[in-house]
């Protein structure tokens, strides 16, 4: 789905409500109109993507430049689709922007292959260095910069929530994809800790939705089990069915980021996404004044949540511990 926006749908857009129809952009006397294009890996009705274009928006708004004034918004969704996102990718080449924000490893792997040219400031990309989309983080030489999800490192801090809210959890199913690059150091950082707070692990491939609840359903069979969700788009593609399968084995589980929480997860620990992409708005800013992403250093996340579901929290039968309630950014009753 492509969506153009223009000065009313930001106005609907930063109330939160979905955004739809063009309105043709309008420059001061003199002014080019900026083209700036948005590849999402999200579906266009997910309110995670709408919060994060919202705050995009926000952000452009704050830099100066005013949607239907002096800059032109193209939005395209993913929905998780390789095939739909490629389409999409040709088509924002196509109309030659100015630069283009682009979320996710899922969508930069193939729009770095379509363009090394093109200005792009990307969101929520784990290790860009290792997927070639830059140089280093500190001097990215190329056409692209951005902002990163998170170091691998700190995936073993969901571990450790595991155990201090589900004590008796022994045995913890890892949800990732082995053919997502991001997923197998997420589930090695893990592996490190595992055996020190004695937890046995268990890989869970996520290839699909029936493999999804055939794997957590065969794993809910032996008591004291909980579950890890890694911070990789076929997660956020099916949240829906884990959060609704973990509840209904009535397993202990813990998210990589906040909107698993506030769609009924229990607790999440991970970057601010959202914030991410109001920051990405100063960067996109900055390239459209005529700086180069090649001389942007990348940035990590300088904002992380851990956000905790009181009301998953009884329907599991868990008394959260008042030493992680005193940690959480956020409770929700």
């Amino acid at each position: 789905m492509t969506v153009t926006i223009g000065r009313r749908e930001l106005l609907a857009a930063l109330g939160g409500t979905a955004v739809a129809w063009p309105l043709e952009a309008r420059a001061q006397q003199g002014e080019r109109v900026r083209r700036i294009s948005v590849l999402m890996n999200l579906a266009a009705d997910d309110p995670e993507g709408q919060a994060r274009i919202a705050a995009f928006l926000q952000g452009l708004q704050e830099a100066g430049w005013a949607v239907g004034n002096n800059a032109r918004i193209d939005i395209r969704w993913g929905a998780g689709d390789v095939d739909r996102i490629r389409r999409h990718v040709a088509e924002v080449i196509a109309l030659a922007p100015d630069v283009i924000l682009a979320s996710t490893n899922q969508v930069m792997a193939p729009l770095q292959q379509a363009t090394r040219s093109v200005p792009i400031v990307f969101t929520a990309v784990t290790d860009p260095v290792a997927g070639g989309f830059v140089a280093s983080l500190a001097r990215p030489g190329r056409n692209a910069t951005g902002f990163t999800s998170a170091e691998y490192g700190m995936s073993a801090k969901w571990l450790e929530l595991l155990k201090d809210i589900a004590p008796r959890v022994a045995r913890a199913a890892v949800l990732y994809h082995a053919d997502n690059p991001g997923g197998i150091p997420q589930f090695a950082a893990i592996q490190a800790v595992a055996s020190s707070l004695g937890v046995e692990l268990t890989p869970v491939g996520m290839p699909n939705a029936e493999e999804i609840e055939r794997s957590i359903t065969e794993f809910a069979q032996v008591p004291n089990g909980g579950l890890i969700v890694t911070r990789i788009a076929e997660a956020i593609m099916h949240r829906e069915l884990i959060i609704s399968i973990a509840a209904g084995h009535k397993l202990p589980t813990v998210y990589p980021l906040r909107f698993f929480v506030t769609g009924g997860g229990l607790i999440s620990y991970g970057p601010d996404i959202v914030y991410q992409h109001r920051q990405a708005a100063g960067y996109v800013a900055r390239v459209l004044k005529g700086e180069k992403p090649a001389d942007l250093p990348v940035q990590a996340p300088t904002k992380y949540e851990l956000v905790i579901n009181i009301k998953t929290a009884k329907a599991l039968g868990i008394d959260v511990p008042a030493s992680v309630l005193a940690r959480a950014d956020e409770v929700i009753e």
